[in-house]
């Protein structure tokens, strides 16, 4: 296994705690510098083994990941990390091809990056992502059934048939726009500035996730409806 490159932090334990992960020696450096001194702590790895070996042992707020790595890849990491945590996660990449973005965002990534990006900007999603799977502040409407599925908009917990059902941050705060403006329409360009989020394409998948956890039958969905020359809808069962 590689060697693990730890940032000397010059912050509290109460800051952020970010994971890098980059083969880039230099970019990780680089990442490490400029988000240290924008009050973040900060871990690097090298590879997916290494990062493995540290979420083992240490809580991070929200991974940054390069797609292209040696061995795993950033998307397989993701997928695997999905199996278990709902950590934001932001991925880089150095392909142009949108079909490698939409194939990170389906695997659960909440954004992504593409290289060479200004640090500026990534420094500003990061912060919109930690606001996004922050505790929200309790919505004045309470929890909303579709089906066997139960969600609390207070908590952003998602049941179904009584069992904890996990989604990201950025699942979480779509439905919880939904759950709390129930029956009204969204259309993808409303949601993508409620959310943050820079491509229309995302708010799709996101879309698509939420019915595989919440519907009996995502590809005929009673509940997260698609509103034709609009965009999306929940309609949750009264009473």
């Amino acid at each position: 296994m590689a060697d693990m490159s730890l940032a000397m932090n010059t912050t509290g334990p109460d800051e952020p705690h970010l994971l890098v992960v980059d083969d880039d020696e230099r970019l990780r450096a680089l990442l490490q510098r400029y988000f240290t001194s924008n009050g973040y702590r900060v871990t690097a790895a090298p590879g997916a083994a290494d990062a493995r070996a540290l979420m083992k042992s240490m809580e991070f707020d929200l991974l940054i990941l390069d797609v292209m790595m040696p061995g795993e890849s950033g998307l397989d990491l993701t997928q695997s990390v999905r199996k278990e945590s709902s950590v934001p996660i932001l991925m880089l990449t150095a392909r142009g091809d949108p079909a490698d973005r939409i194939a990170g965002l389906e695997l659960g990534a909440d954004d992504y990056l593409p290289k060479p990006f200004e640090p500026r900007e990534l420094l500003l999603r990061v912060n919109s992502l930690l606001r996004r799977s922050a505790p929200p502040e309790a919505p004045a409407v309470g929890p909303v059934r579709m089906g066997e599925a139960l969600f609390d908009p207070a908590t952003a917990r998602l049941t179904r048939s009584g069992k904890p059902v996990k989604l990201t941050g950025a699942e979480a705060a779509l439905l919880q726009l939904f759950a709390t403006h129930a029956g009204r329409p969204f259309s993808r360009s409303e949601l993508c500035k409620r959310l943050n989020v820079a491509l229309e394409r995302s708010i799709d998948v996101q879309v698509t996730r939420l019915r595989r956890k919440i519907e009996e039958d995502p590809k005929l969905p009673l509940y997260l409806q698609t509103v034709r020359g609009v965009g999306y809808m929940l309609v949750p069962d009264r009473g």
